[in-house]
């Protein structure tokens, strides 16, 4: 795993050996993620929060990329370390890493964002109630993007406040904007 671009673009991650319920986003999909990303959204102003952080990938590439601040959401105890770790050796000094359950979070949440990225595992049960829950509860700011990352099995086009998908294989990024 590596952050692709900004201060620490080419830096190499090590993740724990054993990661039962994480699945780190592929690079080829973070980078295509990204080109997106930074052609519609100036990264340095935003305040984003990555919900099933996992290994962190996500945030320390916004990070890297000046990010204002970020908010990490893992409630798995020994990745919740290690982004408390990595995110220190990093320097990076805009983190603030919740413990939670995200359904919990999302359900508790006042703050509001300008970017959303859930990375859930695939096999989650409760995955298509994520982008219901995230508008209901109001948590972008106007013009605030919502990505989520699935297989092909889900389809999100007819979900309220879609706008597209980005398709790698076996993952798709949906896109979801508030208008």
């Amino acid at each position: 795993m590596r952050i692709i671009s900004g201060i620490h673009g080419g830096r190499r991650i090590s993740p724990p050996a054993k990661m039962p319920y994480t699945r780190p986003t592929t690079d080829i999909a973070k980078e295509g993620l990204f080109n997106i990303i930074q052609n519609n959204i100036d990264i340095t102003s935003i305040e984003s929060l990555d919900l099933f952080g996992g290994t962190g990938c996500i945030s320390y590439e916004l990070a890297s990329r000046g990010a204002q601040q970020l908010t990490i959401v893992e409630k798995d105890p020994k990745m919740y370390e290690f982004i408390k770790n990595t995110s220190q050796q990093l320097e990076f000094k805009n983190f603030h890493v919740v413990k939670q359950d995200v359904f919990g979070y999302i359900n508790t949440c006042s703050n509001q964002y300008h970017f959303i990225f859930a990375g859930p595992p695939y096999a989650l049960a409760t995955i298509d109630e994520l982008p219901k829950l995230i508008f209901k509860n109001k948590l972008l700011k106007k013009g605030g993007w919502f990505v989520l990352e699935h297989t092909p099995r889900n389809d999100y086009k007819k979900f309220e406040h879609y706008k597209t998908e980005r398709n790698y294989g076996t993952t798709i990024f949906s896109i979801f904007i508030q208008e």
